[in-house]
This record gives C-alpha cells, sequence and structure tokens, in this order.
C-alpha cells in the first residue's frame, strides 16, 4: 500500500495548504530569478508545514529539474565547495531550468559553522536559484549566511488546516470517519500534516476512522514527544535550540530523569562529554530533591535549565550516528528488588515476633539465620516455629 503522504504529495504549488504567503515569495523568486538582488531564500518553519514539498512542487510546476543536497552532504567547507560548487556551475542534464535545494542546513554542528559562510559565498554566483530550509533560521551559526539570502517563514499549520486536508484525503480514499475524530487527530498533529496523514492511515487501516481509536494514538504521541524531547537535547546544535525540549512535554519530570539517565551513554560516547552530562543531571536533581522537601517551586527554572541547556552544551560534538532510544530500565529493576525485599521483609517479621527482636536487627543478622536454618537437621521445627509458608521455604533454600 502506497503511503499516503507520498500519494498526496503536492504535484503545483496550489495544492500547498496554509502557506500562501511564503508560496508567493518563492514563485516571484524563481521566475525572476535573474533580477533578484539576494540569489538564494532561506525558508524556516516546524516539522510537517510543507517547506520541502513545495519546493518540490515549485521545480514540477516549472518543469525544472531539482538538485537535492542534503546537510549530511556538507560535512565541512571543502565538501560544500566541491558538492554545492558544482551543482551550481553544471548545466542541467536534460538542458531544462535548475532549481537547486539545500534541506535542513541548521543541522551542520558547530565545528562546521564553515559551511554556512562558505554556502554565502557560493550563492553570489550561482547560475540557478538556491533554496535552502531550516527549522531554525535564527541559529548563530546562520548569522552570516542570512546577510546573503532573503529568509521566508512558513507558518505552523492550523489544526483547521489540517483538519480540511484530512477531510479531502477520507473523501478520496473512501473512509468513513466521525467529524470529532478527524478534528481531534488535527489537533494532535500539533501543526505537522505529514505526521498527521501518517496517524491517519495507521488508525483508518479498515477504511473507518472513529474517537475511540484516538486512545492508542494519545499514549503513542507520549511516546514520540519522549523520543522527540531526547533527540532535541543531545542533537542540538546549540543551547537555545534545546531550551524549550521540556516545553508541552506531558511526563512527570522525575520519568525525564530516567529517560535521560538511560539514554545519555547511548548518545555521548565521549567520556568528557558524557561526565559533564552527568553532572549537569545531577544538578538538576539536587534542585529536584529541594523542591520536594522545601516546596520551594520557584527552582523548577533551574531544574529545565540543567536538563536541557546543560545537557546540549556538555558535548564536544554531536554524535553524527543514529542512535536508538529505549525507555529506561530501572524502574523494572527497582520493582523486580522491591519484589525481593518483601518476601526477606516478611521472613523477618516472623522471626523478630518470635524471637523478641526488632525486624531491623533480624535483617543486620539476616545471613546468620539463613546459614542456620539451611544446615539444620531439624527444618522441619523451625518451619513450624515461625510458621514459614512454602514460598518463604522455596526462597529461604536458595
Amino acid at each position: 500500500m502506497q503511503p499516503l503522504v507520498l500519494k498526496y504529495q503536492p504535484s503545483k504549488l496550489a495544492e500547498v495548504k496554509g502557506q500562501e504567503k511564503a508560496l508567493a515569495v518563492l514563485k516571484d523568486y524563481v521566475s525572476g530569478y535573474k533580477q533578484q538582488k539576494k540569489k538564494a531564500i532561506l525558508i524556516h518553519g516546524p516539522i510537517g508545514c510543507g517547506k520541502t514539498c513545495s519546493i518540490h512542487a515549485l521545480a514540477k510546476e516549472n518543469n525544472a529539474e531539482l538538485i537535492e543536497l542534503n546537510s549530511s552532504d556538507l560535512r565541512n567547507e571543502a565538501a560544500m565547495n566541491s558538492t554545492v560548487g558544482e551543482a551550481m556551475k553544471q548545466q542541467s542534464l536534460f538542458f531544462r531550468s535548475k532549481i537547486i535545494l539545500i534541506d535542513e542546513i541548521d543541522t551542520v554542528s558547530r565545528k562546521d559553522r564553515g559551511c554556512a559562510a562558505a554556502l554565502g559565498k557560493l550563492i553570489q554566483d550561482s547560475s540557478y536559484p538556491v533554496i535552502i530550509t531550516a527549522n531554525d533560521a535564527y541559529h548563530q551559526s546562520l548569522k552570516t549566511l542570512r546577510k546573503s539570502v532573503e529568509v521566508v517563514e512558513f507558518e505552523k499549520l492550523s489544526h483547521t488546516t489540517i483538519s480540511q486536508v484530512l477531510k479531502e484525503v477520507c473523501d478520496q480514499e473512501q473512509i468513513r470517519y466521525e467529524e470529532k475524530a478527524i478534528n481531534s487527530l488535527a489537533r494532535i498533529a500539533d501543526g505537522d500534516l505529514r505526521g498527521a496523514l501518517i496517524d491517519l492511515q495507521i488508525l483508518a487501516f479498515d477504511k473507518r476512522l472513529d474517537s475511540k481509536r484516538l486512545d492508542s494514538l494519545d499514549d503513542r504521541k507520549k511516546t514520540e514527544n519522549i523520543f522527540n524531547m531526547m533527540r532535541l537535547i543531545f542533537k542540538a546544535s546549540t543551547v537555545d535550540n534545546s531550551l524549550s525540549a521540556l516545553d508541552n512535554l506531558d511526563i512527570p519530570i522525575n520519568e525525564v530523569f530516567l529517560w535521560l539517565d538511560e539514554n545519555l551513554p547511548k548518545e555521548y560516547t565521549d567520556p568528557k562529554s558524557l561526565y559533564s552530562a552527568y553532572q549537569q543531571l545531577s544538578r538538576a536533581d539536587v534542585f529536584n530533591r529541594r523542591i520536594m522537601k522545601q516546596q520551594h517551586w520557584r527552582f523548577l527554572v533551574y531544574i529545565n535549565n540543567f536538563l536541557t541547556a546543560g545537557i546540549t552544551a556538555s558535548k564536544t560534538s554531536k554524535n553524527p550516528s543514529f542512535v536508538k532510544y529505549g525507555p529506561t530500565t530501572r524502574i523494572l529493576k527497582l520493582w523486580r528488588a522491591k519484589m525481593k525485599n518483601a518476601q526477606k521483609k516478611d521472613i523477618a517479621a516472623k522471626i523478630a515476633a518470635k524471637t523478641h527482636s526488632s525486624q531491623k536487627q533480624v535483617l543486620d543478622n539476616f545471613d546468620y539465620f539463613r546459614i542456620i536454618f539451611s544446615r539444620s537437621s531439624e527444618q522441619g521445627k523451625f518451619v513450624e516455629q515461625f510458621d514459614f509458608s512454602a514460598e518463604e521455604i522455596a526462597w529461604l533454600k536458595k
């Protein structure tokens, strides 16, 4: 089955929803490229608002060859000059007009700041329109580049726009839906149309969508938000980008600590970075304890800063590898330990009652009681005296 995001990808600008103002600027830029004072456009906006698909639609509408370059191709200034420089100068293979797309320029790491400066120089001599995308156009490393380009904002899509698109897709796909379910799905998407279409295809697997099915989506979205939170903190190039990672995250702060603690060693492989990150996590925990003991809720701002900007700033360089994050195993370990200790405490309580001792004294000397039980030739009398259950006898024999 073809993904809906591909099946309904816009083939012309008129099909792109909610970005009329930005699209008009893009269209004028490409049609009058040779007369433009600034030889490139930098478009920015949140994930799923239509940046990349608009450029694909623009290229199709103008019958232009699209040369798409990702930030992963631009590892350093030399790669920038080689890859982008050649694309800007070479004639189109099919002798058509050409549009050069450089996607997600803001993901270039701090040590590659020279890439943005080099790109600013290259676009001055480009023979073709250059369109650059970014989630954060005001990243510090793009300061020089912004002087050479026209900055255009793609706005966050409203839930009404997303709802309208979802209804049109449902009608085309003959999906029966509840009005409430579509509107709720649009709100959950939070401006991400691509994500909304993926969710629709998953939930309406049998050509039907109702409100009950959104309950399962809420839990999945919660997990996705946790992953997005960690990805933003661990991968962000500047502290400004990660400071908002905990905003709108609907899980208790204690769970955030556990998720970060579990996944930090997977992401920060450099010992110095890992040590520094755990220092930030530890400081946040200190303030969290102060809130619990003293109810000083003003400390929450410090916790947020340590968990986000503090951990982001701890890394010496961004890990280029894909890291598979996982849920914390500490809660499961604590539960297992608690179950194990619960059996031990029950046995200690019985021994304490019969020997006129405190439970603490028995627990402190528990190994001795265990040895006496295992070596005694009269275990039956022990069992009878202390009224041990079958489970407690089996536990003592381990």
